[in-house]
This record gives C-alpha cells, sequence and structure tokens, in this order.
C-alpha cells in the first residue's frame, strides 16, 4: 500500500492508503477525499482534477505530458507544480507524496 497526503482546500489533511497502479485522482475519489471532481473520469478532458504537487516530489514524478500541460492551461490558478491527478499513476515508490487540491470548482 501507497500513503497520499490530500490537504483540503478547507484546511486540513487526509492521509489515504492505496494500491499502486491507481491514479492519485482515482485514490481520492475511492477514499471520498473531497475537492477532487474529475467530471471526465480521469481522461485529461477537464482539468477539475487539478491538483499542486509538494515541490520536494516535483522532480519525482513522471514528467508531464503535452495533453496534461495543454489541459492545465483551463485550469483555475495555475502554479508551477500543477499537475491533473488523474495522469499520475501510483508506484510502490510515491509512498508519501503530499498533494494540494487546486481550487476545482467550474
Amino acid at each position: 500500500m501507497v500513503k497520499i497526503l490530500f490537504k483540503l482546500r478547507e484546511g486540513g489533511e487526509q492521509s489515504v492508503d492505496i494500491e499502486a497502479g491507481y491514479s492519485v485522482m482515482e485514490a481520492a475519489y475511492n477514499k471520498s477525499v473531497p475537492g477532487i471532481n474529475a467530471e471526465c473520469g480521469g481522461g485529461a478532458a477537464c482539468a477539475t482534477c487539478h491538483i499542486y504537487v509538494d515541490p520536494e516530489w516535483t522532480g519525482r514524478l513522471p514528467p508531464i505530458a503535452d495533453i496534461e500541460d495543454a489541459m492545465l492551461f483551463s485550469a483555475n490558478e495555475r502554479r508551477a507544480t500543477s499537475r491533473l491527478s488523474c495522469q499520475i499513476h501510483i508506484t510502490e515508490d510515491m509512498d508519501g507524496l503530499s498533494v494540494e487540491i487546486a481550487n476545482n470548482d467550474i
């Protein structure tokens, strides 16, 4: 199991344990983490699963793909650490990943 820490928009945190192979978006959805709307179901077509990756982790994740980068242009409050949680697939070496949920209200 991999532990992921979600920093919630309203304040506070929610830690979840999830098996490798799922996306960060699926981890949030499956564990009822609020703020990840995922309107497109994980197809990188809506940016409603926008997160900010803790800077400590940005260089440890796979690089952003062109489709994800393009979709983030429509995201609210894009930052240098912005990612779509549907495009980050969890591996065992991501244990302890920390992300902040962006404003995903559309």
